[in-house]
């Protein structure tokens, strides 16, 4: 393996920002009062003992960031205001603005938002630890395409995981227009002429705050490991290769999304500024000359108007947050030199439309020729089809094996350009229902499994028929996202051997009624799309 080494140019030009993102500058604050109330870089902060097991106590709705609002709304993140007296920290703040989830997916996906506002950049912490006992931090990502999400949802509630030894974080972060928004405007004004990616900026701030302030929940500075689903994986994916995040993790966790060729990707600045140019001609409307002062009169939900399908809600190579795409940034070594555990669900988009344009047999051939154009005839030998039900089945099983299941085995691939391990995992027990046989195990299916939170939800499609078997393997996969936490290995005494990953070995955790570890996981599959995704990015077949 290759080690990661920083060029002395890149970190000169890093320092400063380095310096405000990162709060370096300060010992972490550490004072803890025996009612539980805690001192923090801003004041003082009251929170109350958590529903779900009142020997944890929970911190809602502290501020990280200052409200990205007025002359701050498409600006990186600006430190917080500090308060006087004590701060009530017992409920959430609102979550950041986002479109209504579609009926279909707030089935399996309930991000909980009863309010919302521009006003957004709050985080929440769960700890039953002391000030001196310095555990292992856990700092959760909320997926929902960059769109939507909320930290707040009771489907994250931490309570399980703090009575595990970690202090659990999760954060909100700018989505959608407001969190993904570049303009040649916006980057004129910028000094490092860059704009969009404000969503990352809000979790490198996040991570900021908390390197700065979680010693006085009982947290370690030095053991903070980021989880994340979805596009919170993709943010995962993205703060690893970001150099702004630097030293502000030291483990790190992927579940179901990876920026290195399907979604999630961070795509070429003038592309996106056409977009972003776009959408403010739409939000500003005919004859009206676009400026930033019209741009940050608009009013939050004028903007959240504008027709979905001119957002891209996407990170963007602005050379400052992304130097590189993502791929080349980890195929140089120059991604932060962490430990990782990354892996996908076998079933990912049964909830997802994976069968969209592809109802008949007639439509899933003309869409793949679409699509795949010269390498369809490999998509057919690999994804091959009869019928109507068979070309259905084809369609879902590549869009997952496309968009999640090579972009996991690729990243973990892709830590052999640094020093530090891979875990892979695949997920394939189904929860139990009786729409089993039609969703398998979905997309999103394994979050209640990490957190340990069978039945928490309010949602009644959440809280499912789980069984013994599922709150075994809710208990192994818990243990192993705290030990990797803890030491950066998921591995310990009484729980099965997780290899580190080894690309010739292939081998991966396989997450299924049981616990094994397995070789080749669709491995012909996904090889498929490694010739497909290297030509894309005009390298050889």
């Amino acid at each position: 393996m290759m080690r990661n080494v920083l060029r002395g140019a890149l970190a000169a030009g890093l320092a400063v920002v380095f310096v405000f993102l990162a709060g370096a500058g300060g010992a972490p604050v550490r004072a803890q009062s025996a009612d539980g109330v805690v001192t923090v870089e801003g004041g003082q902060l009251a929170g109350a003992p958590s529903p779900l097991g009142d020997d944890v106590m929970v911190y809602r709705g502290v501020p990280f960031a200052a409200p990205p609002v007025g002359d701050l709304r498409w600006r990186p993140p600006q430190p917080a205001p500090a308060w006087e007296g004590v701060r009530d920290a017992t409920e959430a703040g609102p979550a950041c603005m986002q479109p209504a989830l579609p009926a279909e997916a707030g089935r399996f996906y309930n991000p909980g938002v009863d309010r919302m506002s521009e006003d957004c950049l709050y985080l929440n912490v769960w700890s039953a630890a002391r000030p001196e006992d310095r555990a292992p931090v856990l700092v959760w990502i909320y997926g929902g395409g960059l769109r939507i999400g909320n930290s707040a949802d009771v489907t994250y509630d931490g309570t399980r995981l703090a009575q595990r030894g970690v202090v659990l974080v999760t954060i909100n972060y700018r989505l959608g227009a407001f969190g993904y928004l570049a303009h040649p405007l916006l980057s004129a004004e910028s000094e490092h002429a860059a704009s969009g990616n404000y969503g990352t900026l809000d979790q490198v701030a996040a991570l900021g705050w908390i390197q700065r302030n979680i010693a006085a929940f009982g947290g370690d500075p030095s053991r903070v490991a980021i989880f994340g689903e979805s596009a919170g994986s993709w943010s995962v994916n993205h703060l690893m290769a970001t150099p702004l995040a630097r030293g502000l993790f030291h483990a790190a966790i992927g579940e179901s999304g990876g920026g290195f060729g399907s979604r999630g990707r961070a795509e070429p600045k003038a592309e996106i500024e056409s977009a972003g140019e776009r959408l403010v001609e739409v939000l500003l409307g005919d004859g009206v000359t676009p400026s930033l002062e019209a741009m940050r009169a608009a009013g939050a939900d004028e903007v959240q108007a504008v027709a979905p399908d001119l957002v891209l809600s996407t990170a963007n190579v602005d050379g400052w947050v992304f130097p590189d795409t993502v791929y080349n940034i980890f195929a140089a070594g120059e991604q932060n030199d962490v430990p990782v555990i990354v892996g996908s669900n076998a079933d990912e988009m049964s909830i997802l439309g994976g069968a969209a344009g592809a109802e008949t047999l007639a439509q899933y051939r003309e869409s793949i020729r679409d699509e795949y154009g010269e390498h369809a005839g490999a998509f057919f030998e690999t994804f091959p089809a009869e019928t109507d039900e068979e070309a259905r089945q084809a369609r879902m099983a590549s869009g997952t094996d496309a968009t999640f299941g090579w972009e996991m085995r690729t990243w973990a691939r892709m830590m052999e350009t640094v020093s530090s391990p891979a875990y892979l995992y695949f997920f394939s027990r189904v929860p139990p229902a009786p729409d089993a046989d039609r969703y398998g195990a979905y997309h999103t299916a394994e979050i209640p499994y990490v957190f340990d939170n069978f039945g928490v939800s309010p949602h009644p499609y959440a809280n499912r028929d789980y069984t013994d078997t599922d709150r075994k393997l809710s208990d192994i996969l818990a243990s192993y996202w705290v030990n990797m936490a803890a030491s950066g290995n998921p591995n310990s005494d009484g729980l099965p051997q997780w290899p580190a990953y080894d690309p010739e070995d292939d081998a991966a955790l396989h997450i299924g009624d049981t616990i094994t570890v397995e070789q080749g996981i669709r491995k012909d599959r996904l090889d498929f799309f490694d010739r497909y995704y290297a030509a894309q990015r005009g390298g050889k077949d």
